[in-house]
């Protein structure tokens, strides 16, 4: 008997798990501290914005392909429905835990308001290192996963999509489990899905464009285009391989690249296309013919005009921060910027294109997706990328006129508007009862 498995190759210094990022919760709280001081808000209204309206912790067993049966932890996380149901991607990884999971769905109540969707922020994930299962063993977890907090989640109350370690197969297979559970099928249970079953185009890249787009509005505003303009990406992952393809091209010069195992640089610029068929054969960046071997920390500290943290929360903190050269921080990670290191960055003029505005290009187009799966009709890919860039642009421009007219960082003055659209939901809908 065979099964399809997910292998992962040997290459050097490849970590068998991740070092767990310290601290995103307590930056999330510190972040929110900031904007509610800014906004006047009372001690109560502050608890309210901080603590998670639900959360639910779960046991996921599963039975591997060997017979053995193996315990995970699942966790899904509803920070604020004021505005609307929860929306959240679903994180397959080995640190995964509660605090990181409360973080990330509070960073989603943001994003979502600075955005302005119809939505709260959730997130939810599991602890596991979905490269050491076969597929029919992940597919296992995720049912089973899907199952235990079936009861938080639907297209009116919460709503999943991938993040890391996951995809859009996963996507499918916790649609399909709730689907068969309700008795028929319900698409905008999930987003980020595959195209035969509801999903949307646009969505697989659409976090990468955002960024780009992003991007391409700061520079605008000093009368710079990105033609020219050299970039280092950190993380070569769903968000960062595809931004690295999108600021190519439209012109701009990918300097640097790296991934868990380590990076590389062309001062000239890196063929991406050809990167792509490298990694696919090896699956890393590492050992890329026509560019110099860097490490990631390396990376972090090039003098490039824009650098994209795409990997994990925590890697600019009071010391790698203190090492940026480039100009720009686009942030395509959640959290990768610590309250520390943004206090550096500041203070050496490096200007910081924040997370809950840089990479909400995905949420953006699943909220497009989750439309069109509840009216049944699709929208073509020129429609999708054309509302995604004037969405992202429109809000850069809002926040940037925030910032100028309060004279705070990009920072505070996007966390200043989702919170505020937040607290206004509340507000205005009253306690209960």
């Amino acid at each position: 008997m065979t099964t399809s498995s997910i292998t992962t190759p040997e290459l050097p210094d490849a970590p068998s798990v991740p070092p767990r990022p310290a601290g995103a919760l307590a930056t999330a709280h510190e972040q929110l501290a900031t904007a509610v001081e800014h906004l006047g808000y009372d001690e109560g209204l502050h608890r309210m914005l901080a603590t998670p309206r639900r959360e639910i912790h779960v046991a996921v067993p599963l039975r591997r392909d060997s017979g053995e049966t193996v315990l995970f932890h699942g966790f899904r996380v509803q920070h604020n429905v004021s505005r609307g149901p929860g929306k959240g991607g679903l994180r397959y990884h080995p640190s995964v835990d509660i605090d990181e999971v409360r973080a990330l769905a509070m960073w989603m109540t943001w994003k979502c308001g600075v955005v302005d969707l119809p939505y709260g922020g959730a997130k939810g994930g599991v602890a596991i290192d979905p490269r050491e299962y076969s597929t029919s063993e992940l597919e296992r977890v995720t049912r089973r996963y899907t199952s235990e907090i079936m009861p938080m989640i639907g297209p009116d109350t919460d709503i999943m999509a991938p993040d890391m370690g996951t995809d859009s197969q996963t996507m499918a297979w916790v649609m399909d489990t709730y689907s068969v559970n309700r008795g028929h099928t319900i698409p905008a249970v999930v987003t980020g899905k595959p195209l035969a079953v509801g999903g949307s185009l646009g969505r697989g890249t659409a976090t990468s464009a955002g960024i780009v787009h992003v991007t391409a509005a700061a520079l605008e505003e000093v009368g710079e285009k990105l033609d020219g303009v050299s970039v280092a990406v950190q993380g070569f992952g769903k968000v960062g391989s595809h931004a690295a393809a999108l600021f190519a091209a439209r012109g701009a010069r990918v300097a640097a690249v790296s991934d868990q195992y380590g990076g590389i640089r062309a001062d000239t610029g890196i063929d991406v296309d050809r990167l792509f068929a490298h990694v696919a054969a090896t699956g890393s960046v590492v050992g890329f013919d026509g560019a110099d071997p860097i490490s990631n920390a390396e990376l972090l500290a090039l003098d490039v005009d824009v650098l994209v943290p795409a990997a994990v929360e925590g890697v600019l903190d009071e010391v790698t921060a203190g090492r940026v050269r480039a100009r720009y921080v686009v942030e395509g990670a959640n959290g990768p910027t610590t309250t520390a290191g943004d206090r550096v960055l500041a203070k050496n003029g490096v200007t910081v294109v924040p997370d809950v505005l840089a990479n909400a290009g995905g949420v953006v187009v699943s909220y497009f997706e989750w439309v069109q799966a509840n009216q049944t009709y699709w929208w073509t890919e020129h429609e999708i990328a054309e509302k995604l860039e004037h969405r992202m642009t429109t809000s850069y421009h809002e926040v940037s006129a925030m910032a100028r007219a309060h004279g705070v960082s990009l920072r505070d003055a996007a966390l200043i508007i989702g919170v505020k659209r937040t607290a206004d939901a509340h507000e205005i809908r009253g306690l209960y009862p």
